[in-house]
């Protein structure tokens, strides 16, 4: 059977999005109908034109560093023949850009990808750009609606609780991460909470917030975290999509200085001495919220500390990574909480987030609560 005749040109003008062809000296070599409609010029004026000439009598304006970031990822792809994926990229509107009449910034999601020619080296550079402005509108006001839900940080018995949230960058959809502070009454106590809902999305975010709420409460009414978790068990059964959620729950007693703690499949929170020792609370763990086969008691732990330590709960963002044992995730926060011993809360905060997180592409969302104690 003979194969069908392909008309690339045609194929070239259909590809989704718009599509620019350059030579690795960054020249273009063609482009496709909308990539012309997006950066509203004609073909004449873009065939042939050098790319890095974009901004280039105009440094100081806002999307020259736009253009700048394009040009450097294009020569990396140009010099090792990898594609390359670059982080959103926000564009300001101007006389010839984007399209007409646009007031606000666009976002817009680049892929450069590598053509080789028949030696094998690189021939062109395949230059895809798509808008994602709505999606990254939809995100902010998911991601509001979210910390809306989130306690704002606060003082917590003598010392100012510091609190971090990290949004997962490579998806556009809200996280099920949550922490909670919670002030015991009538004691010098704190109730500390962190959890984190299975999925994504504003379906995630809203049991995320029915069960922060719940656990809040079941805390304030409760004789411990573990009969809290057993009352948050039992109302998350009525929830949907509250399945395999996972909590470590806490309550810090200043008074004896004792940390009483328990936990539905949650990673251990560590507990940071003044000597730079770090002991994980892991003497207390159940499976997530429906996963046991029965109801009953949870499990509960309690561990002294001294003045000068500091109680660490976090969501897995911080420590689990792909294709990784999660003990090696766990030692490099073991690593970072001794070096940064002695460090006041907030500042140790910002360090773990420094250490530990991604550079660029964080692929979960991250909770994070330290406790001076």
């Amino acid at each position: 059977m003979k194969e069908p005749e392909i008309d690339y040109m045609a194929v070239f003008q259909a590809l989704p999005g718009a599509v620019a062809l350059l030579t690795p000296r960054l020249f273009f070599a063609d482009v496709n109908e909308e990539w012309l409609r997006v950066i509203n010029r004609s073909r004449e004026h873009v065939i042939g034109r050098y790319m890095p000439d974009d901004y280039a009598d105009r440094p100081s304006h806002p999307n020259a560093a736009v253009a700048r970031n394009i040009e450097k990822s294009l020569r990396r792809v140009a010099r090792t023949g990898r594609p390359e994926t670059m982080e959103l990229q926000r564009f300001d509107p101007t006389e010839t850009t984007v399209r007409p009449g646009a007031a606000d910034a666009r976002f817009w999601s680049m892929t450069n990808i590598p053509v080789p020619g028949a030696d094998g080296r690189v021939a062109l550079l395949l230059h895809r750009v798509e808008e994602v402005t709505e999606l990254i509108r939809a995100r902010v006001v998911a991601l509001s609606l979210q910390e809306a839900m989130l306690p704002a940080p606060r003082a917590a018995g003598r010392h100012p609780v510091a609190v971090r949230y990290r949004p997962a960058v490579g998806t556009l959809e809200v996280g099920g991460d949550w922490y909670d502070l919670v002030d015991m009454p009538g004691d010098d106590r704190l109730g500390v909470a962190v959890g984190d809902v299975v999925g994504h999305g504003l379906s995630a975010a809203s049991v995320m917030g029915q069960l922060r709420s719940a656990l809040s409460a079941a805390s304030r009414s409760c004789g411990g975290p573990a009969r809290a978790l057993e009352i948050l068990e039992l109302y998350a059964r009525s929830v949907v999509g509250a399945e395999n959620t996972t909590v470590a729950n806490a309550f810090v007693d200043w008074s004896t200085h004792r940390i009483t703690y328990s936990s539905a499949g949650h990673l251990p929170p560590a507990l940071l001495r003044g000597d730079g020792t770090v002991e994980f609370l892991d003497r207390a763990t159940d499976p997530p919220l429906g996963a046991r086969l029965e109801h009953g008691p949870w499990p509960q732990a309690t561990t002294p500390f001294a003045e000068g330590a500091f109680l660490v709960m976090y969501t897995d963002g911080l420590v689990e990574r792909r294709n990784e044992d999660i003990d090696t995730g766990l030692a490099r926060l073991t690593d970072s909480l001794t070096r940064h011993c002695g460090a006041e809360a907030e500042t140790l905060a910002d360090a773990l987030l420094t250490d530990l997180l991604p550079t660029t592409g964080i692929r979960d969302d991250t909770a994070l609560v330290i406790v001076p104690l």
